[in-house]
Parts: structure tokens; sequence; C-alpha cells
């Protein structure tokens, strides 16, 4: 491997050979799909709580869980998947991890008690990791090198499109149709998702070779640690202000609860857009994206928090934020096919584990900062912190 450029991610045996490439790209759009009803099954929570709390009886608080629970499966979900399942068939894994996120919201819609659906929101946190950290060497199988970066654009806009609506559509059904129906609902979408797959997906080998050896191996591979390490300053100091968006809203001048929903949806769009360009930009100019993106969240928060009082500006920094953040998943895994071509099953599981540990240790620091110092010191750190995991990540790029 050169000392001086990234590596071109070497092209496993096509799965898609003698097919249509239309298809390739059919089963990448089931990819996407996948990601997009576990993110927002993920998420329906958020804005159920206060029916699932008074209907088991519970706080509010207690209710919440249900996300924590997710959560905290997703950090061991990745790298456990990708290891103890090296010699299945892959179209197989991810219509298993689709599945068993179908049964995982099928019982929480008639779980009778909360620690039966605790129980079920750590299948989910399982399927949800697992799929994502193996979405990466599926893909790598499904379309050609030079195109890894738009065909993991396809398959990320569903963690976009899942932020964007998860959270208003599980309020508006939860309303009108009670909230266990809701998770029932995202138990269909998981069907027609689970259908797509099946009709898409070709018979796709273990990439490498997987295993929990191969797993930490590929841990300890210098560039790897570093890119891993630059993934959690760079997601955790994203949600070290993310989280704490409503307090941190409440000091901007002349903002209402309709323009909080109007704000929080230019987030949303911004996001989106982050995604679409990250695509492109990962194929052919991938050295600038990685500065760019972590660059736009700090940009976005620190000017945020000094300059946040103003509603114009509020949403402004607000969609330079949300396009930052929008890029850095296909920027990483994209990133991370190049440092470990050969590794692609266990770099993704990786990734996939360092984005659940930013999100604990962002939330966490944020809210220690918020408490001891203010809401400005948890968004000008998060800001730094991302700045800096774009330092590191350009930096372990020039080693490989």
């Amino acid at each position: 491997m050169s000392t001086n450029t990234l590596s071109t991610p070497v092209q496993p045996t096509q799965a898609m050979a003698g097919r249509l490439p239309r298809m390739a790209w059919l089963a990448v759009v089931s990819l996407g799909l996948g990601i997009f009803t576990l993110v927002t099954s993920e998420f329906l929570p958020a804005s159920l709580l206060s029916p699932i709390a008074a209907d088991l009886g519970i706080s509010e608080g207690a209710a919440g869980q249900l996300v924590t629970a997710t959560s905290i499966s997703g950090i061991v979900g990745g790298p456990l998947i990708v290891s103890a399942l090296p010699r299945v068939d892959r179209r197989w894994v991810m219509t298993g991890l689709t599945t068993l996120a179908i049964l995982s919201n099928v019982l929480v819609a008639l779980s009778p008690a909360f620690g039966l659906m605790l129980a079920s929101r750590l299948l989910l946190g399982l399927a949800l990791s697992g799929f994502w950290a193996m979405s990466l060497a599926v893909t790598a199988q499904l379309v050609p090198a030079d195109r890894l970066g738009r065909a993991m654009t396809i398959v990320n806009a569903g963690v976009s499109l899942a932020t964007i609506a998860a959270v208003p559509a599980g309020a508006y059904f939860g309303e009108l149709l009670g909230w266990r129906a809701v998770f029932l609902l995202a138990a269909a979408a998981g069907l027609v998702t689970l259908a797509a797959q099946l009709a898409t997906l070709p018979s796709i080998p273990p990439s490498g070779a997987p295993g929990f050896r191969t797993l930490l191996q590929t841990a300890r591979m210098p560039v790897v640690a570093t890119g891993i390490l630059a993934i959690v300053l760079i997601a955790g100091g994203h949600f070290m202000g993310f989280t704490y968006l409503r307090p941190a809203f409440e000091g901007v001048n002349g903002l209402t609860p309709e323009l909080l929903a109007v704000l929080l949806l230019v987030y949303g769009i911004a996001s989106f857009v982050g995604n679409a360009v990250a695509g492109p930009l990962a194929d052919r100019r991938l050295p600038v994206l990685v500065i760019a993106a972590p660059v736009a969240i700090g940009t976005g928060t620190v000017v945020f928090a000094l300059l946040g009082s103003s509603l114009p500006l509020a949403f402004l920094t607000v969609f330079v934020w949300g396009l930052g953040f929008g890029a850095v998943p296909t920027m990483v895994q994209t990133w991370m096919a190049h440092v470990a071509p050969q590794r692609l099953e266990s770099a993704g599981g990786l990734v996939v584990a360092a984005f659940q540990i930013a999100i604990t240790i962002g939330a966490a620091v944020g809210g220690l900062l918020i408490d001891s110092v203010g809401v400005q010191a948890a968004f000008l750190g998060g800001g730094v912190a991302a700045v800096i995991g774009a330092g590191v990540l350009s930096s372990a790029r020039r080693r490989v």
C-alpha cells in the first residue's frame, strides 16, 4: 500500500455478474430502504413517550430508555453480527436483520410489560447496527469501485429521510391510531422493505476473511484506529450540541414553536442535501470532503453558540451544520473503504460502533458542560471537537 495516497478499494467478485446494471442499483436502493425503516423504528419512541408512559404506568424518563436500549445494543451489534456470521451468504444476513427489525416492532406493539419492550428494542439495536455495518461491504460488491461513494449516498439517504420523517410521522399516526399501531405500521414498512430486498439482492459471498480475529486485527491497524478516533471526535462533537438543540433554541430571539419546527425541518433538508453531495465528492475529491464536512459542523455549531440569538443567523448556521453532518456517514464509510479495502466488513462494524460510542460520549459530555458552564460551552466544545477530528482524519489519510 502506498505511503502517500489513498489505496483504491479492491473490487470484490461482482455478485451482479450477468445481471443488468439496473438491478445492481435497485439492490442498493433496497439497502437504503432497509436503513430508512430501521432508523425510523429507532426514532419512533421519541414522538410517543407520553402515550407509552401513560399506557404502561411508568414515567416518561423510564420510557425514554427504549431509545437508550437500542443505542447500547447498537455499540456491540455491528461488530458482533459481522464477526459471528463469517460464512453466511450476505443476502440472507441482510434480509435476516430486516426480519429481526420487523419482529422487534411487532413485539413492542404487542408487549404487555415494559421489560419485554426493552428486550424487543435490544433486538432492534442489533438489527440496525448489524445492517448498517454490513451495508458498506455489500454495496461494494454491487457497484464498481469508482461508484461506491454515490452508492453509499443512496444507502445513507435512508438516515436523512428517517431523521426528517420519523418523529412527525410517529406523532401524527400516534394521535390518529394509537402508539401501538405506529409500531405495527413500522413492521408493515419493514415487510415491504424485506420484499424489495428479496427481489433485488443477489447471492453475495462474505467479503475478505470476516471473524473475530479479523475484527481485532483491523481495529489494531494504526490507520483504522486513528480513523475511529476521528469519527468519535467528529460525531461526538456533533451530538454534544445536537442533543441539546431545544434548550439552545430557547435563546433565539423571536423563535416561536412554529418556527422551531421549521428550523428543525431546515436541518433535516440540509442533512439530506449534504448526503446527496457527499457521494460524488467522495468518489472524486475525498481529501476535500474529509476536511469540508467536519469544518461545516464546527462552523455551524461555533457561530450558533456565539451569535445564535439572531433568528436569520440561526437558520443559516443550522443549515450549514446539517449540510456538514449529512455528508459524514458517506464520507467516513468511503474513507474506510480506501484504507482497509480487504476488510470492509470488519471496518464497517467498527465504524458503526464508533458512531454509537460517539452518540453516548457526545450527549454525556454536552450535558456536563451545560450543567456546569452553559449551553454555549457544549456547542463550542462540540465544534472544536469536530474540527480536530477533521485534522486527525486527514493526517491518518496521509499516512496510509
